[in-house]
């Protein structure tokens, strides 16, 4: 017989922890690092992509902000796709 006990509870979509400041999606980890690593590599595929060569405004913002946001995380870059919760302090 099934009882709401037999299941795991579900994971939240999103989770932040003001006091640490950290944020969760799905039980992972955002790191600024893993966030800018992204943006970077979007930024650079719109850069080389782009028809127009003197004009990837939008692809120069995206590689600047992604490589401002992997620079401030720098430290922690052995955690940037770890997967889980990550409980270092």
């Amino acid at each position: 017989m099934d009882t709401p006990f037999n299941h795991a509870a579900p994971v939240r979509a999103i989770h932040y922890d003001a006091v640490r400041r950290r944020l969760w999606i799905y039980g992972q980890r955002c790191h600024h690092g893993a966030t800018g690593a992204i943006l970077t590599a979007v930024g650079a595929a719109g850069a080389i992509a782009s028809l127009k060569p003197l004009r990837p405004v939008g692809a120069v913002a995206l590689l600047a902000t992604g490589t401002v946001l992997m620079a401030h995380d720098w430290k922690d870059r052995p955690l940037w796709f770890q997967r889980g919760w990550q409980d270092q302090p």
